[in-house]
């Protein structure tokens, strides 16, 4: 992976790297770690399934359409689901099958709550 360091990529100060066509670019400040290499990784395998251009096309039409839902818009993309979730596993990209990110398009299932007896032994 080529890494370049430069001001003007990201544009927003939000984010600290940027990965365009599978060149990472980061600003000169940030620290490059193994996660972060890792988390854009991913993203690389994600563009090359797709063939780079769809890659962006599909990411920016969920983003539009996840602006309408409850939550981060970003944050509930799913390449980006798959990026963070796997983020730590440094193996995963010779695992992970092809269209993985598509799993992660469903809507997060929500954890159910505990029953009032099981919270009720926590607190005693």
């Amino acid at each position: 992976m080529i890494i370049i360091r430069t001001k003007y990529l990201p544009p927003s100060r939000n984010y600290t790297a940027i990965n365009l066509f599978g060149v990472f670019f980061v600003h000169p400040d940030v620290r490059v770690t193994k996660r972060l290499i890792n988390h854009e990784s991913i993203h690389t395998a994600q563009m090359r399934e797709l063939l780079y251009l769809p890659f962006y096309i599909f990411y920016l039409l969920e983003w539009v359409i996840r602006l309408f839902f409850k939550g981060d818009a970003y944050f509930n993309l799913s390449f980006e689901r798959e990026a963070y979730d796997n983020e730590y596993d440094y193996h995963y990209l010779e695992n992970r099958k092809h269209y993985a990110w598509i799993k992660y398009m469903r809507k997060k299932k929500r954890k159910k709550k505990p029953k009032k007896k099981f919270l009720r032994k926590m607190i005693n």
